[in-house]
């Protein structure tokens, strides 16, 4: 009965990564829709298309997925899908970003608020917390694709701001409107990257305990589960010993 309950466990978990990798891919596919209806079909014309591209192909998404993503914008059937940027606080008074892509503001507007009141939040205006946040762009590899000082070298000649390198894998930062090429750079001396997208980094951290860390992460996951939500940014921050459990939980 062990092993059977085991080999369950294993298939459940399975089941699960490969749902949230179906729901990553669909994420994505709708900003690159999104991105070449905004411009030209070309991601070589058009730089909202070349980074949506660069992120999926970071993400292994599939040439053929990327493709019809593509192709759709140029359908008459396609969705009108506008950007909306929702922002407001968790308990313990830590900031959250919410970016989305929705062809329906009031649907996708209450399930954010619904979120943010059911764990204890608040939603507020949009400006009420960017100002904790700076807008940036980020590209990250893995440990092995270059010694720390290959990749802070070739950062520095791509334009980017800053490296940090340890032994989970190099982080570079760049502007947000380098993004673009600094990952285009990267790309062609250490090929692909793990992850290549524009994130809100916080300025000002807020630190919590672990009550509030927990309701906090429900809540983030809450929002990142609904499929007009693209991305979930937090200024929260725990001590080791208090993320060690957590992770562990």
């Amino acid at each position: 009965m062990a092993g059977h309950s085991q080999f369950k466990n294993i298939m459940h978990r399975k089941g699960r990564q490969d749902a949230v990798r179906a729901k990553l891919f669909a994420k994505l596919a709708r900003e690159i829709t999104v991105a070449a209806k905004s411009g030209l079909p070309d991601p070589a014309m058009n730089p909202r298309l070349r980074l949506a591209v660069q992120a999926a192909r970071a993400e292994n998404m599939p040439k053929d997925n990327i493709e019809r993503a593509i192709k759709k914008a140029q359908g008459n059937d396609s969705e009108n899908f506008e950007s909306v940027r929702y922002e407001g606080y968790a308990p313990g008074g830590v900031a959250i970003i919410v970016e989305a892509l929705t062809d329906n503001r009031n649907r996708t507007g209450g399930a954010v608020r619904a979120a943010f009141t059911k764990y204890g939040g608040n939603l507020g205006s949009t400006g009420s917390v960017a100002h904790m946040f700076d807008r940036i762009g980020e590209v990250v590899y893995a440990p092995g694709a270059a010694s720390a000082d290959a990749m802070l070298e070739a950062a520095i000649e791509a334009g980017a701001e800053d490296v940090q390198s340890d032994e989970n894998g190099h982080v570079v930062t760049c502007a947000f409107e380098d993004l673009g090429s600094v990952a285009n750079a990267l790309e062609e001396k250490f090929g692909q990257a793990t992850s290549v997208k524009a994130i809100w980094r916080p300025n000002v951290t807020t630190q919590v305990g672990e009550d509030n860390a927990q309701t906090i992460m429900k809540l983030i996951s809450a929002l990142e589960d609904d499929d007009d939500v693209q991305n979930v940014f937090s200024n929260f921050e725990v001590d080791e010993e208090v993320m060690a459990r957590l992770t562990a939980a």
